[in-house]
């Protein structure tokens, strides 16, 4: 699943909320766009046709009912998953290499790693 820019700041808003959010909420939210107004609903129903979000339930708004919406996956699952649905996929033990040789991996990441990979090599 590829998204676009547009469809990324909707995630963006849904993703740190960590709650469903409604279309006048997201709306709301979203300070910084590319998208106008009036087409959060064609963003909306494209993201539900990629599975990237789904509908949480509904929201009582004055005299109607909205929609509310939640991702159907974490950023960092999304991440991965794009890594791997391009045409010229990385080899996995580089990649691992690579993001693992960041500066922004500290000694509380690798212990994470460490942890992660101990439960793996358990089952």
């Amino acid at each position: 699943m590829e998204l676009t820019k547009s469809e990324m700041e909707i995630m963006d808003v849904l993703w740190n909320q960590g709650c469903p959010v409604s279309r006048s909420d997201l709306l709301a939210k979203r300070a910084e766009k590319t998208w106008k107004d009036g087409s959060v609903h064609i963003l909306l129903n494209s993201l539900l046709q990629k599975g990237a979000i789904r509908e949480a339930g509904f929201v009582r708004r004055n005299k109607t009912y909205g929609r509310t919406f939640e991702p159907t996956l974490t950023r960092e699952e999304y991440y991965a998953a794009t890594v791997f649905s391009h045409r010229y996929k990385p080899e996995l033990d580089g990649l691992i290499g690579a993001l693992l040789s960041r500066p922004e991996v500290d000694s509380k990441i690798l212990d994470y790693v460490q942890s992660l990979l101990d439960q793996l090599r358990k089952i």
